[in-house]
């Protein structure tokens, strides 16, 4: 299975159960708390109503109609700075080491950028290794504390990266 077998495409108000399902599907694989994470995020449940903003957008991975992975960027909540934040970035297994999260970080940084932001945040576990290793080879730098107000108080890995 290469990552030829996945589509990535931009999200759809039928995604919004299987999404939620597998960002705390994913949470709970990873020993992530419930609290202070994405898990007990409103958004999480209406996902795609909730990237409908302006300067916002989200992405699923698909694979054998169904989805296994996704990502989006949006303005960072509760921060005056032109600063987007890199946000729910979850893989099932079937989509993990497979380069897929560098081709969506790739496309969400290029659409980041068309919408004028300037530098791009994320929020993350210190367990979750593999994110944060593809994160730094993408040239994210990890920060002293966060930025804005996330309410995922329990992610305690802060990196930004200019765009």
């Amino acid at each position: 299975m290469t990552s030829e077998d996945f589509i990535i495409r931009e999200i759809k108000p039928s995604d919004n159960a299987a999404l939620a399902k597998l960002i705390r599907s994913v949470i709970v694989e990873m020993g992530a708390p419930k609290v202070g994470t994405a898990y007990e995020d409103k958004a999480t449940d209406s996902m795609f109503e909730n990237y409908q903003k302006k300067k916002s957008c989200y992405f699923v991975i698909e694979h054998k109609n169904n989805i296994v992975g996704g990502g989006g960027i949006a303005q960072l909540d509760n921060y005056d700075g032109n600063i987007c934040e890199l946000q729910k970035m979850y893989f099932l297994p079937v989509a993990r080491g497979k380069g897929l999260g560098s081709k969506l970080i790739t496309i969400c940084l290029e659409k980041a950028k068309s919408f004028g932001f300037e530098t791009c945040y994320l929020e993350t576990l210190p367990y979750m290794e593999a994110a944060v290793k593809l994160y730094k080879k993408y040239g994210f730098k990890n920060i002293d504390g966060p930025l804005g107000n996330t309410c995922h108080y329990n992610c305690n890995v802060w990196m930004t990266k200019k765009i």
